[in-house]
C-alpha cells in the first residue's frame, strides 16, 4: 500500500487530506561552507513556525513537503521538532542542492556513495533524526544541469528505482527539465517519479505541455509571492490542457533563517486555501478537481 513517509511515521492516503507539496520550515541558503551554517536554537524555531503550522491546520491541511534539502540547511531534526510540537507530519527528503551549495564531501563522492547514502536515508534514518526521508530532492544551474550536478542526479534516479521515491528538482528553465529527464530515462529511471519545481518560473507553456507530455509533475509553487492573478493564470493554462492529474499547487513560503535576527519574516502557507481556491471555484473548478489537485495529487506524487 503506497505511504508518505513524515516525521510522525509513515501514512496512508486514507489518514491525510489536503496536502501542501512545497513549503519550507527551516531554510539556510549561505553556503555550506559560511560560519554559523544552519545553525539554530530548536525551541525559539518551533515557538517561531509552531504558529504557523496552527494556521493551516484551522484550515484542514493535513501535512506538507519540506523542500529543504542539503547544501540549502536541511535540519530534519528541527522538522522533527516542529513537528512534534504540532502533531503534523511533515515529509523531509534526503538530496543535495545545486552548485555552489554543494558540500565538499558531496562534491568528491563516487555516484555509488552519493547512491548509498541517499538509499539509506530513504530506507533506514535520515543523518540528522531517526525518521526515514520521503523522497529526493535536487536541483540544476540556470543556464544548464553541470557535471556535478548529473552525478548527483544519476545516483538519484538509482536510488529512486530501489526505493520507489520520488525525484523533485529546483530548475528553473524548462529547457533543462528536458535534459534532466534524458538523464532520468537513460538511467532506467521513471519520469513519471519525476516533480518540475517552479515549472511557473518557465515563461513557455509549450515547454509546460512537453514536460507533462514525458509523464513528470508539473509544479505551480509561488502562491504568495505574486498577485494572485499572475498565479492562476499558468494554473488555468494547464487546467484547459488536460493536466490536472499532473499538477501539484504550493506556496515554497515559511520559514525559519538562520542567517537573520530570529529567524526573520516568515511568509504564511495560506494563500492557497485563503484565496488561490476560492478563486478557482469562481472560474468553474469543480470540487473534484479541487480535491484531485490538492488531496490525491500530493500523495500520489510523493508516496512510495
Amino acid at each position: 500500500m503506497p505511504q508518505l513517509f513524515t516525521t510522525l511515521g509513515p501514512k496512508t492516503a486514507d489518514e491525510l487530506g489536503f496536502i501542501l507539496p512545497h513549503e519550507h520550515v527551516f531554510v539556510d541558503l549561505r553556503t555550506p561552507d559560511r560560519p554559523g551554517y544552519a545553525e539554530a536554537d530548536t525551541d525559539e524555531v518551533v515557538r517561531v513556525m509552531a504558529p504557523r503550522i496552527a494556521e493551516i491546520k484551522a484550515e484542514g491541511v493535513t501535512a506538507l513537503v519540506e523542500c529543504t534539502t542539503g547544501g540549502v540547511g536541511r535540519r530534519a531534526d528541527i522538522d522533527l521538532a516542529v513537528s512534534e510540537a504540532t502533531d503534523f507530519p511533515i515529509v523531509v527528503p534526503t538530496g543535495n542542492y545545486r552548485e555552489p551549495w554543494i558540500p565538499d564531501w558531496v562534491r568528491i563522492a563516487s555516484e555509488a556513495d552519493l547512491e548509498a547514502w541517499m538509499t539509506r536515508e530513504l530506507n533506514e534514518r535520515l543523518g540528522e533524526a531517526d525518521f526515514k526521508a520521503g523522497w529526493i530532492k535536487l536541483s540544476a544551474g540556470d543556464d544548464g544541469i553541470t557535471e556535478l550536478e548529473t552525478r548527483i542526479l544519476r545516483a538519484a534516479v538509482r536510488a529512486a528505482k530501489r526505493c520507489n521515491a520520488t525525484i523533485g528538482s529546483h530548475t528553473i528553465k524548462g529547457r533543462v527539465v528536458m535534459d534532466q529527464l534524458d538523464i532520468i530515462e537513460r538511467e532506467g529511471g521513471d519520469p513519471s517519479r519525476f516533480i518540475s519545481i517552479h515549472t511557473q518560473a518557465e515563461p513557455d507553456f509549450e515547454l509546460h505541455k512537453a514536460v507533462a507530455a514525458r509523464g513528470a509533475w508539473i509544479e505551480f509553487d509561488n502562491a504568495g509571492w505574486v498577485p494572485d492573478e499572475d498565479y492562476l493564470k499558468p494554473v488555468l493554462h494547464a487546467l484547459d490542457a488536460g493536466l490536472e492529474r499532473q499538477m501539484l499547487l504550493s506556496h515554497d513560503a515559511g520559514w525559519y533563517d538562520p542567517a537573520k535576527p530570529h529567524g526573520g519574516e516568515q511568509k504564511p502557507y495560506t494563500v492557497l486555501a485563503g484565496s488561490i481556491l476560492p478563486a478557482l471555484r469562481q472560474r468553474g473548478v469543480g470540487a473534484e478537481t479541487i480535491r484531485l489537485l490538492t488531496h490525491a495529487n500530493p500523495f500520489n506524487a510523493f508516496a512510495r
